[in-house]
């Protein structure tokens, strides 16, 4: 049976989360836990549906050891995998969380080298799943060795077999990949000032930069804004969502929950106010979460009716 929903991760990496009671810069530290996860944004995306009930496969490259921790981690879990083992070896990254302060700091390894003969076996592995029925998420960090426009060349490959692809990257990635037109983007309020090189600082602004990028051909924009909530938008409507206040424990994994109840919102053909709410739900109180771990359907629904909803458009 043919995946409901496929997530590419194409630089994947193992999530260590080291748990301090209080980061000393340039002291000894001593953590009082460790966690390890089979991370990266798609893969986190992919954790979040198998926790609704989607039936999802996880693909993309992996390498190494660490490659073969990282799919028999999602295997155990449950989630289908289609890897491509390319040559080097798959990055940790490490996930520094400073309990006292509150503060989670990031350290990313760069991950192993792709060629563009790797990208078209992706392309052929990608065709035995994609057809019209199918969403497919692009999620995350180009590895080394990919153009700029791997992203372009994918999304187009996806709308060509008519599926509904995602995007969530940054940088050149994003702002290559949105040429192909993707029918959806997550960019944060960083990343959208940064693709359209200009200050967002009002609602008002962040919908007209969201209707500039609709009228390039995307269906759907969320934007998110940390414990501001976000703005989700399409050609017709915007709404404005304020999440319900949280003690943070980790950010990690907050947009990438938010992209994963997008495509769960899609698949239950759920209306543009409904995934906004949705949305906004799940990354809240993924954030509310320590390390890596992600928020379920349970939580999301129990929680949903304390978001604040604005209509903008």
């Amino acid at each position: 049976m043919e995946p409901a929903v496929i997530t590419v991760t194409l630089n994947p990496a193992i999530d260590k989360t080291i748990t301090l009671p209080r980061f000393e810069v340039g002291g000894l530290n001593r953590a009082s836990q460790i966690r390890i996860d089979p991370g990266g944004k798609g893969i986190n995306v992919a954790k979040v549906l198998k926790k609704f009930g989607v039936d999802v496969l996880a693909t993309g490259f992996i390498a190494g050891d660490q490659g073969n921790l990282l799919r028999n981690q999602l295997n155990e879990r449950a989630i289908q995998t289609d890897f491509i083992h390319v040559a080097g070896e798959t990055r940790t990254n490490f996930k520094i969380v400073d309990e006292e302060a509150g503060i989670t700091t990031e350290i990313n390894e760069v991950g192993f080298p792709i060629s563009d003969q790797d990208i078209t076996n992706l392309k052929e592995r990608l065709r035995s799943y994609l057809s019209s029925n199918s969403v497919i998420v692009f999620a995350g960090s180009l590895p080394q060795g990919a153009s700029d426009q791997t992203y372009y060349e994918l999304i187009q490959f996806a709308n060509q077999a008519g599926a509904k692809a995602i995007l969530d990257a940054d940088k050149a990635a994003l702002r290559e990949g949105i040429k192909a037109k993707p029918y959806a983007i997550k960019p944060n309020i960083f990343e959208l000032e940064q693709l359209l090189t200009r200050k967002l600082d009002t609602d008002q602004k962040i919908v007209e930069a969201g209707k500039e990028l609709i009228e390039q051909g995307i269906s759907l924009i969320i934007v998110s804004m940390g414990s501001k909530g976000a703005i989700v938008l399409n050609q017709k409507e915007a709404y404005r969502i304020t999440p319900f206040p949280i003690t943070p424990k980790s950010t990690v994994g907050a947009g990438d929950s938010m992209v994963a109840t997008l495509v769960y919102s899609l698949l239950e053909n759920k209306n543009l106010e409904e995934i906004a709410k949705w949305v906004t739900t799940a990354g809240t109180i993924t954030a509310t979460k320590p390390g890596t771990e992600v928020c379920s359907l349970e939580e999301v629904k129990q929680a949903i009716h304390k978001i604040n909803v604005k209509k903008l458009l």
